[in-house]
């Protein structure tokens, strides 16, 4: 029994925001606390790219488990690579579309 809520990370690509966010709200009314990948309203330096992807393994840090928005099954490069870190630091991970994984 833990004393805290459950703390689940969210991965997947930037051009599913719509289902990430949809995950984000429902984990949330479950009760999970839910780290997500930042998000920008313009074009993104190569310098920020890293930056992020950086962070958001630190997100994965901090979580209990990950979730891998990935509809049709699609995982791209930033993905795969949070899913192998993850996977390497013992994180359980699940993924909204298990159909290849």
């Amino acid at each position: 029994m833990r004393d805290r809520p459950e703390i689940v990370c969210i991965c997947g690509s930037t051009r599913f925001v719509d289902e990430m966010r949809a995950a984000n709200r429902d984990l949330t009314f479950a009760g999970v606390i839910v780290v997500a990948p930042g998000e920008a309203d313009e074009l993104i330096t190569n310098d920020h790219k890293v930056a992020l992807d950086a962070l958001h393994l630190r997100k994965i840090d901090l979580a209990d488990r990950v979730l891998v928005v990935n509809p049709g099954g699609y995982i791209g490069e930033s993905t795969s690579r949070e899913i192998a870190y993850a996977h390497a630091t013992g994180k359980p991970i699940s993924f909204t579309d298990p159909s290849d994984q």
